[in-house]
């Protein structure tokens, strides 16, 4: 059997390594209380096999299984939530409403997501996606409350990153489990100043306007740690949000100042505007890494945020027409 990389984080939250492109990319969360277990987002289909090792691990079974909930449908969140619903026979899916239809058919989602990384890839990296039936998935409201086995956890609707954007919120430990809402921290950047936080743009629903809302939404909630999809725990988000939120602008200004350029070649000026803009600033933040390595790091977020941009530009384009 494989090793299955987790650690615990908090009481009874273990950070799972998902495998996907490279260790320390992205993560997902198991929730322990009493014998109840519930995994915040899921990696890729892929990953599904090391995520039943991890509940055998904690001496538990797939039974025990009470909730899978994605953050929202992009594949290294939500891509192994059928397999492992699959292979839960007692959970229940919970996925922001406008997610809902994806996790239920996801032939749109995988047609989407095949445009944006292409067939291979897609097939290698993200695997074939699984239906969940209807009476399994809950299309959570703003502010519901779960409880899982006595332990409170609350979904919020954070829209910015994507539409269908949901944070939950743990009483128990007083932290955020935030998909991309609180952005990308990859731990190999960590300075002498901390963390070091930037805005995943990917396509297809960039908002910045609506991204900066959800933050005040998470911070009115005085979190104590965030738990990130990339790359696990970060402490003192009050210290950190004001980067995330200048990153938000940086880049939606980056974006802007292409808008009344030609099409022709923007998203690839968008990918070099972007590159040099996160390199100089990891340096800002006192990274110290060579260039070549920081690009390595950032070369799967450097061509998805372009592609983001460019997508959010088009829109832009349509609503004025």
């Amino acid at each position: 059997m494989p090793h299955v990389d987790f650690k615990p984080v908090a009481d009874g939250i273990y950070c799972v390594e998902t495998g996907l492109y490279r260790p320390g990319l992205a993560s997902c969360y198991v929730i322990r209380a009493e014998d109840r277990l519930a995994f915040i987002d899921t990696g890729t289909a892929n990953t599904v096999p090391a995520l039943l090792q991890v509940v055998d691990a904690l001496g538990l079974t797939p039974a025990d299984v009470e909730y899978v909930i994605p953050t929202h449908v992009h594949l290294d969140h939500a891509g192994g939530a059928g397999a492992l619903m699959a292979a839960c026979p007692r959970a229940k899916l919970i996925v922001h409403p406008k997610g809902a239809a994806h996790m239920i058919d996801p032939a749109k989602l995988t047609a989407g997501a095949t445009a944006v990384y292409g067939e291979a890839a897609f097939a290698r990296d993200f695997g074939a996606l699984t239906p969940v039936a209807p009476e399994r998935v809950i299309a959570a409201d703003d502010g519901q409350l779960f409880d899982l086995a006595g332990r409170s956890l609350m979904f919020i609707d954070t829209p910015g990153h994507a539409n269908h954007h949901g944070c939950i919120y743990d009483a128990a430990s007083g932290g955020v489990f935030s998909g991309d809402t609180f952005g990308i921290s990859y731990r190999e950047l960590d300075t002498e100043s901390g963390p070091w936080l930037f805005a995943p743009t990917t396509p297809v629903a960039f908002d910045p306007d609506a991204w900066q809302l959800s933050l005040d939404r998470i911070m009115a909630l005085a979190p104590r740690a965030v738990f990130l999809t990339h790359y696990c725990r970060i402490d003192e988000p009050a210290r950190l949000v004001d980067d995330l939120r200048r990153s938000i602008r940086d880049l939606a200004d980056i974006a802007k100042r292409e808008e009344a350029s030609a099409d022709a070649g923007r998203q690839q000026r968008l990918e070099q505007a972007i590159t040099r803009h996160l390199i100089d600033d990891a340096r800002r933040h006192g990274c110290r890494l060579e260039e070549a390595r920081i690009r390595e790091l950032l070369a799967v977020d450097l061509a998805l945020n372009a592609q983001g941009l460019e997508v959010w530009l088009r829109r832009r384009a349509r609503d004025r027409s």
